[in-house]
C-alpha cells in the first residue's frame, strides 16, 4: 500500500459528492497529433464543463463538507482556475467566497471569478503574495482558508480523474505540475490501481520549484517564476504534497516556453481544442523528447481552457 495523504474509498466515495457535470470527462485518441508526435497520443478533456477546469472536482469535495458543518464563509488564493471553480461550487451550496488573486492574473479568469459572484481580492505580486493575503484574511474573519494540494480533498477531487483514466490501456500519463493536487490524486490512483502506468509530471523551466524538490527530495523554492503557464507558477512547494509525489510520480520534468507554444498551436491545428498553456505542458514534454515516448501510448490531461484570447493568439499565431 502507497504511504501517502491519500485514500481510494474516499476517492471512490467522492464521485457521489461531486457534481456529475464535471466527472466521466471525454478521454479519446487523437490520431493527427499522434502521427506528428510519433506516437499514440489520447486527451483527458477537463475543459468540457462550466468552469473550464479541473478544479472543481475539488471545491466540491471542499464546499460539500462546509455546508455540513454549517459553515457559511471561504477564502482561497487563486491564479485563477481555483478561484473559479470555489466560486461556482459555493454558489451551488449558499457559501459566500474571497479569492485573492494577482493582478496580473489573465483577465479572463479574474472576470469568471467576479461573474460569479465571489468577492475578489487583487494584489500587486504574484501568486504566493495572494496566498499570503488569504492567510491573513482567513485569520481576522475566522473563515475557512482553502489551500489548493494541501487541503487533501483537492488532491482526492482531482484523484477522481485518474478512477476514469485506469480502466483504459496506456502506457504512459502526462500531468501538469504547479501546487501538486492534480500530480498526486492522479498518480496515487494509477499507482495503486495499474502500477505498470509511467506517471510524468510536467512543469515550465521558467517556475520549476516543484520539479527541483522531486528530484532533490526536499522542499526548493524559487525567487521568481517567470512562465506564460500561470496556472503552475508557484515558488514554494508544500512539504506535505512534496512527500505524496515522491512516493507517486515516476519522473518530473521542466520544458521551456517555445515548446509550451507549440503545444498550444498543435492541440488547435491537430484536435480543435483552445487550451490555457498549462494544459499544454504534455504535449511540450513529447516535443521536447520523442525518442522517449516513440511508439507508445500516453495520455495528456488537458487541466484548462481559461485564457484570455488577445494573449492566445498572439502565442499561438505569432
Amino acid at each position: 500500500m502507497l504511504r501517502t495523504r491519500l485514500d481510494l474509498d474516499r476517492i471512490h466515495a467522492a464521485r457521489h459528492v461531486i457534481d456529475p457535470l464535471f466527472l466521466n470527462t471525454p478521454a479519446y485518441p487523437c490520431d493527427a497529433l499522434g502521427r506528428r508526435l510519433g506516437c499514440t497520443v489520447s486527451v483527458k478533456l477537463e475543459t468540457a464543463n462550466p468552469v473550464r477546469s479541473f478544479k472543481a472536482r475539488g471545491t466540491e469535495l471542499v464546499t460539500s463538507l462546509l455546508a455540513e458543518q454549517g459553515r457559511t464563509e471561504v477564502v482561497c488564493a487563486s491564479a485563477g482556475n481555483l478561484g473559479q471553480a470555489l466560486a461556482w461550487s459555493a454558489r451551488r451550496r449558499g457559501l459566500e467566497v474571497t479569492v485573492v488573486a494577482s493582478r496580473l492574473a489573465p483577465a479572463a479568469k479574474l472576470g469568471r471569478i467576479r461573474a460569479l459572484g465571489a468577492e475578489l481580492v487583487l494584489v500587486d505580486g504574484d501568486f504566493e503574495l495572494a496566498r499570503e493575503r488569504a492567510v491573513s484574511i482567513a485569520r481576522r474573519r475566522g473563515i475557512r482558508l482553502l489551500e489548493d494540494s494541501l487541503d487533501i480533498e483537492t488532491c482526492e477531487g482531482a484523484a477522481t480523474i485518474g478512477l476514469e483514466l485506469a480502466d483504459q490501456s496506456f502506457d504512459a500519463v502526462l500531468v501538469a505540475l504547479g501546487g501538486g493536487a492534480m500530480a498526486t490524486g492522479v498518480g496515487y490512483v494509477l499507482n495503486t490501481l495499474v502500477p505498470g502506468v509511467e506517471v510524468i509530471c510536467v512543469q515550465p523551466a521558467g517556475a520549476p520549484a516543484m520539479t527541483r524538490s522531486w528530484h532533490e527530495r526536499r522542499v526548493v523554492t524559487t525567487e521568481s517564476a517567470d512562465t506564460i503557464a500561470d496556472g503552475v507558477a508557484g515558488r514554494y512547494p508544500i512539504p506535505a504534497v512534496l512527500a505524496d509525489l515522491l512516493v507517486v510520480a515516476d519522473d518530473a520534468v521542466l520544458v521551456r516556453e517555445s515548446s509550451i507554444i507549440a503545444g498550444m498551436r498543435m492541440l488547435l491545428e491537430h484536435t480543435g481544442l483552445v487550451v490555457e498553456p498549462s494544459a499544454a505542458l504534455g504535449v511540450a514534454a513529447v516535443l521536447e523528447d520523442r525518442d522517449r515516448f516513440a511508439g507508445r501510448h500516453v495520455v495528456t490531461v488537458i487541466c484548462g481552457g481559461n485564457v484570455d484570447l488577445d494573449a492566445y493568439h498572439r502565442w499561438v499565431h505569432q
